[in-house]
């Protein structure tokens, strides 16, 4: 693989996490971080190291994915959730798959590392949409919180939602334009610092498939 991708981290008070994530990240690959609003110091922390940081007001995943993608550099990108949550030793593979034009969007497939890693309440709401999706023939088993493709292709897709609907909408415009979609398995841990904004609850678990359930209707 001769392009080296770019990877958007959307962050909202994950101080705490970003020290473990970016030591974990491939080496050389250039870092998006994305601030959402952050308080603890996210964004100086992520400058302090090394990575470049663009600021999204509007709360939201799918606002700080969206300004990442405009943001970003390289045609060819990398999402990944900034908690320390998801092992970034995948990420390589999936690149290479789509650079290589196997593929035009590869998606991360959880397994978890430890019993209260993924609460029950968030493994169950993820399987109801992942089975929604694949009703209609989106074949995929998890709402990814990490995949790789062209930003541009990305961008034309015209993701609306900017909130918690953001990843399951990108899913169904994906399918709808007939994306070749993959999937690999990618360790799932507990976070490295702070708490989850939509799995860490049932308040947030309910707000994230609320969201993606009434996109499906």
């Amino acid at each position: 693989m001769n392009e080296v991708p770019e990877i958007i981290l959307p962050c909202l008070d994950e101080a705490d996490a970003l020290p473990v994530v970016m030591a974990a990240l491939p080496a050389g690959w250039p870092v998006l971080v994305v601030d959402n609003g952050s308080t603890d110091g996210t964004a100086a922390i992520a400058r302090a190291l090394g990575a470049r940081v663009v600021t999204e007001p509007r709360r939201g995943y799918g606002a700080a994915v969206h300004a990442g993608l405009e943001a970003a550099g390289a045609d060819l990108v990398a999402v990944l959730d900034g908690d320390g949550s998801l092992d970034p030793a995948v990420l390589p593979g999936m690149a290479a798959a789509v650079a290589a034009g196997d593929t035009d969007l590869v998606l991360g497939r959880r397994v978890p590392r430890g019993r209260r890693v993924w609460p029950w309440h968030a493994r169950v709401g993820n399987a109801l949409i992942a089975a929604l999706l694949r009703h209609r023939g989106v074949p995929v088993h998890d709402v990814a919180p990490v995949r790789v493709a062209r930003r541009r292709a990305l961008l034309e897709l015209g993701v609306a939602d900017r909130a918690f609907g953001y990843p399951l909408e990108l899913l169904l415009r994906a399918g709808a334009a007939g994306w070749r979609m993959s999937e690999v398995p990618v360790p799932y841990r507990a976070r490295a610092g702070g708490r989850s904004k939509v799995s860490g609850s049932l308040r947030g678990t309910f707000r994230a498939t609320r969201d993606m359930a009434g996109l499906l209707r």
